[in-house]
């Protein structure tokens, strides 16, 4: 017999997530509503967030903020403009992609471009 908190459990949470995580790769460059990730799990908003950074390993936000910064450096790396690219990957505006990027790369988008040597 398995409990709530057995496999059974750990299982189902495991699936709970996948339609919110199929719609964030999906809608990366929208914008994403934690209750609307949540709706989509059948979630209450605040376990949507706990079981998720159980799962995860980070908050909805910075995950998908993770996500966003790997496109951003792909596109960066293509030559693409710091402004064009922050749009393009569901940023506000580029002001946001330069504080999110340098807080998880520890360089503008500028200098990744140098660095990659593909600055506009």
């Amino acid at each position: 017999m398995r409990d709530s908190i057995g496999e059974t459990g750990a299982t189902s949470r495991r699936r709970s997530l996948e339609p919110a995580l199929a719609h964030i790769r999906a809608h990366l460059c929208e914008p994403l509503r934690l209750e609307a990730l949540a709706g989509l799990c059948g979630l209450s908003v605040w376990r949507f967030a706990t079981v998720f950074r159980e799962r995860i390993g980070q908050s909805p936000y910075r995950y998908v903020n993770a996500l966003r910064i790997q496109r951003a450096q792909a596109l960066l790396s293509q030559g693409v403009p710091a402004a064009r690219t922050a749009s393009e990957v569901g940023f506000y505006d580029q002001s946001h992609l330069n504080r999110c990027f340098k807080r998880q790369c520890g360089m503008t988008p500028r200098q990744y471009q140098q660095r990659a040597g593909t600055s506009c």
